[in-house]
């Protein structure tokens, strides 16, 4: 007798990668954006990096069993019930799916892994609009952006304490998107509350009473209310420096920002984690970590190929926000009307290059920190100054949830339903063979005996090599990008 599972019992059904708008969209308009791109976009957003057409053909085989998959059979002896499982493109900054997983499995490690049981704040550093667009134009620049705000932590947390070896300790993540696509770097940044001697102990930050407490009374507290003070301004002075050290600006532009009543600076820290907060750490960090584009904002795609992506919040607010009263605001509104080209050009920036670090471990959480206490066994064996700690709350469970390494463990946290129970009896399923990309015949031969064959397949074409770099396309003679005033970054 075969028991079927309680008509409550949740069920997973894989997702439809092709039903999503987003790949309607990039299948259906990436081939002519592709084309139009150096005429119409290459001024305002840069040459064209062989990167976007790499991850956008990637992400049109994400989840498609056309390009393999792995067979999954119920261990059932009278059951037999089978299903596919797609192979992921792993691609960041694009595919919703794949960052998710990527977002999830971070999270868990840097909360539960890299952050240790001592108080944090989150930073999120940001800079004026018209220094923004030389970042656009030299994506390298955004790593010297977050170690710019590590040397701003670095100093002023040891001139607090007094010590010049003291170590904070700071995980960094860069994000070059805004709220509704638009580019706006930034640095979201995990920072240790105090820091860490060189014997292991952990000194938290002095307060302004003298004595530690887990209430917002440190004295950087105040610094988030005034552009003059000392965290602030030397995060300005140094994004000043580098910018003139590039030869982006120059000393007159200095001179001119510096007389602005609102020079577009920002250092937030109002966000407070008390030791053993270690939910809050998670959540702090994926939203560090997430992908610039949601699918659920995507509210609609019209039939004249116009997107309208809607803000974070549903509520209407102006956009963009007036940085005090006496300055001028943008309309009331929460969302974004794209034409279908702008949307891919506003989404495809945000793809980074192969190998670029979006996050970033400094100072006690860096490589080599945490390597050197792995070889002393010390990892785990810290040492709180108790003097200065009182009232941080309870320290962690030291249970830790498993590594969420496995798809199905992944499937199970975000939607509460285990995967590889099967839907026919309820016992537990197991992986029996993988398909591969290659095996085109066998793979057609099991989707079409199944009723799945979709075919033939729907890829994009490899496009011809872009134009190396301060070359024409014809190849006669070097050329420069001729760079067109952004209205977005005045």
């Amino acid at each position: 007798m075969v028991c079927a599972p309680s008509p409550r019992t949740p069920v997973y059904r894989p997702r439809r990668p092709r039903e999503s708008p987003l790949y309607r969209i990039i299948e259906r308009y990436f081939p002519q954006f592709e084309d139009i791109y150096p005429d119409r976009y290459e001024k305002r957003y840069g040459f064209w990096r062989p990167v976007i057409g790499d991850v956008v053909r990637k992400f049109l085989r994400c989840g498609d069993l056309h390009f393999g998959f792995a067979r999954v059979r119920c261990s059932g002896a009278e059951c037999g019930h089978e299903m596919f499982v797609p192979f992921s493109c792993r691609q960041r900054c694009l595919c919703p799916s794949c960052h998710q997983k990527r977002t999830l499995l971070l999270a868990e490690r840097i909360a539960q892994r890299i952050c240790l049981p001592v108080p944090h704040r989150q930073y999120v550093w940001t800079i004026p609009k018209r220094l923004r667009i030389d970042f656009r134009y030299d994506r390298p620049l955004l790593g010297r952006l977050v170690q710019l705000a590590w040397e701003t932590i670095l100093d002023t947390y040891r001139e607090m304490v007094g010590n010049n070896d003291a170590l904070p300790g700071m995980i960094a993540g860069i994000q070059t998107f805004g709220e509704l696509l638009h580019f706006h770097p930034h640095v979201h940044a995990l920072v240790t509350d105090g820091v860490f001697l060189p014997n292991g102990t952990f000194r938290q930050l002095p307060h302004e009473n003298g004595t530690g407490s887990n209430q917002d009374d440190s004295c950087l507290s105040r610094f988030r209310a005034s552009e003059n003070d000392p965290i602030h301004d030397r995060w300005r002075r140094k994004v000043f420096d580098l910018l003139l050290s590039e030869g982006k600006i120059d000393q007159e532009t200095i001179d001119q920002m510096t007389t602005w009543q609102h020079r577009g600076f920002s250092v937030d820290r109002s966000v407070y984690l008390p030791k053993g907060d270690v939910a809050g750490l998670e959540r702090l960090a994926q939203y560090m970590v997430r992908c610039p584009l949601s699918l659920a904002r995507m509210t609609r795609v019209t039939d004249e190929g116009s997107v309208i992506y809607r803000a974070e919040k549903t509520e209407c607010r102006r956009f963009p926000e007036a940085a005090a009263a006496d300055l001028r605001s943008g309309p009331h509104r929460n969302f974004q009307v794209f034409d279908v080209f702008d949307f891919l050009a506003e989404l495809t920036q945000h793809i980074p290059v192969k190998g670029e670090h979006l996050v970033r471990y400094y100072g006690w959480y860096s490589y080599r920190r945490r390597g050197m206490r792995a070889k002393q066994g010390s990892a785990d064996k810290i040492k709180i100054d108790r003097s200065q700690t009182r009232g941080e709350g309870t320290s962690p469970s030291e249970s830790k949830s498993p590594h969420l390494s496995t798809w199905a463990a992944l499937i199970q946290r975000v939607y509460e339903v285990d995967p590889l129970i099967c839907p026919r009896c309820g016992k537990k399923m197991k992986v029996v063979s993988f398909i591969e990309t290659h095996q085109r015949d066998v793979i057609e031969k099991i989707l079409r005996h199944c009723g799945l064959w979709e075919g033939p397949l729907r890829t994009l074409a490899n496009p011809r090599a872009p134009p190396k770099r301060g070359t024409r396309p014809d190849g006669d003679e070097p050329r420069e990008l001729q760079l067109v005033l952004d209205p977005e970054f005045l």
